[in-house]
């Protein structure tokens, strides 16, 4: 699901897609250690569903508004220790 996609739904839809894909994983967990599951790939993403979903969900309690692209991570400084 792409991210546009995500912030494009209401708080009670993601809400309702978070649990969907819970459920999921869940039963993806006990075919992959049954062996029956043929498509490992798809645990993976919907690992990273549930992540942006829920990462879309705190940006919006947070009240943030800043995508991720206009967003850039702060340098970190590095103090060199006095002798």
């Amino acid at each position: 699901m792409k991210t546009a996609d995500i912030r494009a739904k209401s708080d009670d839809e993601l809400k309702a897609e978070v649990l969907k894909l819970s459920k999921d994983q869940y039963n993806m967990r006990f075919q992959k250690a049954a062996g029956q599951l043929e498509n490992t790939a798809a645990l993976r993403t919907v690992r990273r569903t549930i992540a942006q979903i829920r990462t879309v969900q705190t940006e919006r309690a947070r009240g943030a508004t800043v995508t991720a692209k206009a967003a850039k991570p702060a340098k970190a400084t590095k103090k060199k220790a006095e002798k």
